[in-house]
């Protein structure tokens, strides 16, 4: 961004009054661009024993296997985009209940919120949607674990088939970051099920 949409005036960076962080600042009008975290939201369709997955016709990870999902769009609240994304890129409808909501991953590294929400599949009838190459259902042993796209999804899906032991799913919400060495590594923030975290 170079110039102001409000005034045409010159953007520069600059740390605002009453604030302690750079932002694009008009240097005209004064008006402050304030970049803020992107929302991600997707679903995971079950049936019987099968979770729907999507192999990605679209980079990045291009080819791998994921969950249907995509960013969240103006105007809508997180769970129609996340029933949006389903429709989207997998062809299929849901049905969710008032505890759909599953698990919640904050990357700070790259400044998005990822919520994934439970979602039962009205049918088998789906179809790949202009970024997918491919939507099949998996049973557990079937998942292609060293293809999955991302390491949210992953997680996602192994929450999903040790709570389907016990028939409970609480809602997780996990920090996942990178350390100096460039490792990642998941935090458990909050559990509905456990009143204590692990250290």
């Amino acid at each position: 961004m170079k110039y102001c949409y409000h005034c045409g005036g010159t953007i520069l960076q600059r740390i605002p009054d009453g604030d302690e962080r750079l932002r694009y600042c008009c240097d005209s009008c004064g008006v402050v661009f304030y970049q803020n975290p992107k929302n991600i939201v997707g679903t995971l369709p079950f049936i019987d024993n099968q979770v729907l997955l999507c192999r990605r016709a679209i980079e990045p990870r291009q080819g791998l296997w994921t969950l249907p999902a995509g960013f969240m769009e103006n105007g809508e609240t997180t769970l129609d985009g996340a029933i949006r994304e389903t429709r989207e890129e997998a062809g299929a409808e849901v049905a969710v209940t008032n505890d759909s909501l599953y698990t919640l991953f904050n990357l700070p590294y790259i400044s998005q919120v990822y919520l994934f929400f439970r979602a039962r599949l009205k049918h088998r009838d789906f179809t790949p949607g202009t970024e997918s190459l491919e939507v099949r259902l998996f049973h557990e042993e079937e998942i292609p674990w060293q293809e999955i796209a991302f390491p949210v999804v992953k997680s996602t899906l192994e929450y999903y088939f040790e709570d389907r032991k016990q028939n409970l799913f609480p809602v997780r919400m996990i920090t996942m970051e990178y350390s100096k060495q460039r490792v990642l590594s998941s935090k458990l923030i909050s559990s509905s099920h456990s009143g204590e975290l692990p250290d």
